[in-house]
């Protein structure tokens, strides 16, 4: 599998000094099983699993996000299918 470039998005801030989460998209699996990841615009890689997910999401900052988080989580809208597919 070739290396994976993970950009990291910029926080945002909010009123009060406090960050944002980030927006995260998963999008609908390709041909190939790889799904692209968007974090808060950009895309950081393909996943090809919710470990990749995990991992994508420890590079943004999240460091204690881990497969479990990554499927209960209400932050990550899951298109074409959930963590499962």
């Amino acid at each position: 599998m070739a290396p994976v470039t993970v950009r990291r998005p910029e926080r945002r801030a909010q009123a009060g000094g406090m960050s944002v989460a980030p927006s995260v998209v998963i999008y609908r699996p390709a041909e190939d099983g790889g799904r692209r990841v968007r974090v808060d615009g950009g895309i950081l890689g393909r996943a090809f699993g919710v470990q990749d997910v995990a991992r994508f999401m420890q590079e943004t900052g999240l460091q204690d996000w881990d497969e479990l988080e990554v499927v209960r989580s209400g932050l990550i809208e899951w298109r074409g299918g959930g963590p499962g597919v």
